[in-house]
């Protein structure tokens, strides 16, 4: 089975895979702006089949795609018309995949406080809203194309059924706070090949997984306080598993992307970055998406350089 749809493929990477420690800007590295070179806070993404990269570029309020091998330009594929909540419009968008079945986007354009769907036809102006009336922020979608929807506002995350009105509650939904029926503003998402939730629990400093229909949460990263210890995330944001079951994890304040393999969930090691806040190869300042392509080479939005870089597996 292929999560064709997914933010990750059904990845396999081995178990002590290493990564190039100097990054390769794929899109944006020109100061914050909004020409076609340059990117604002950019926040989620996705990677597609063909090593296209669409961004979330969140203060620019659009969404742009960055072609293989094309760093010098990106094309806005969804907004781009400045803020506001017409529907050629976007606010804040924070996350973005391709649902591949209908070769759109869907984002969620949260200051807008909505999904929203948006064809990749060349002519599309405009989008449509999937889902209203929702304080969201990460999206993911498995193999049958339910979306899975984080909700900051709630404190939760539900699967939406495509054309259909059935929404089910998959994780927290029982008041912000830290017991394991809990989350403190969820943000970005995974779901695996058996319907398991990866939530990136912000204020928690943890990462939650949610087994399909279950009441409570497994802590699988974290949950130890925020901090820089092997042990600790602060802020972690944007996550993958590979088909071994090991979380990565874009841990936002320590500026490092981090690795917890299944079954110690006691300590992550650091993959890449953790060198301190800056604008070098090797430096991130506040890391927030996260995303693998095929071959398993890392992307990640290092939104405070304004930028994406590429990770090349070795």
């Amino acid at each position: 089975m292929t999560l064709t749809h997914n933010r990750v493929l059904n990845i396999n990477i081995s178990a002590n895979a290493t990564w190039t420690q100097n990054g390769v800007t794929v899109a944006g590295g020109n100061e914050d702006g909004d020409t076609t070179n340059q990117l604002y806070s950019p926040r989620g993404l996705f990677v597609n089949d063909d090593q296209t990269v669409v961004i979330a570029d969140t203060s620019n309020y659009r969404i742009t795609q960055w072609k293989n091998g094309d760093t010098t330009n990106g094309q806005v594929v969804a907004g781009g018309n400045g803020a506001g909540n017409g529907l050629h419009q976007l606010n804040w968008p924070i996350d973005v995949l391709i649902d591949k079945e209908t070769d759109s986007l869907i984002i969620c354009d949260q200051w807008n406080r909505r999904v929203v769907q948006w064809s990749r036809r060349s002519d599309t102006t405009q989008g449509e809203i999937l889902i209203s009336n929702i304080q969201c922020y990460g999206l993911a979608m498995d193999e049958q194309r339910d979306l899975y929807v984080s909700d900051t506002e709630k404190h939760e995350v539900r699967r939406y059924q495509f054309g259909e009105k059935n929404v089910t509650l998959v994780a927290g939904g029982n008041g912000k706070g830290d017991g394991l029926n809990q989350l403190n503003v969820p943000t970005y998402l995974f779901v695996d090949r058996d319907h398991s939730v990866y939530v990136s629990d912000y204020y928690n400093h943890r990462v939650m997984k949610w087994v399909e229909g279950a009441k409570e949460g497994i802590v699988v990263a974290g949950g130890q306080g925020k901090g820089n210890a092997p042990t600790k995330l602060y802020y972690p944001n944007g996550l993958f598993v590979d088909t071994l079951g090991t979380l990565y994890v874009a841990d936002s304040h320590n500026n490092r992307v981090m690795r917890w393999t299944q079954g110690d969930e006691i300590q992550g090691a650091v993959i890449v970055g953790g060198n301190g806040e800056g604008k070098g190869a090797n430096q991130f300042n506040f890391p927030i998406g996260l995303c693998c392509d095929r071959q398993g080479n890392l992307y990640v939005a290092d939104a405070g350089n304004n930028r994406v870089q590429r990770f090349s597996i070795e």
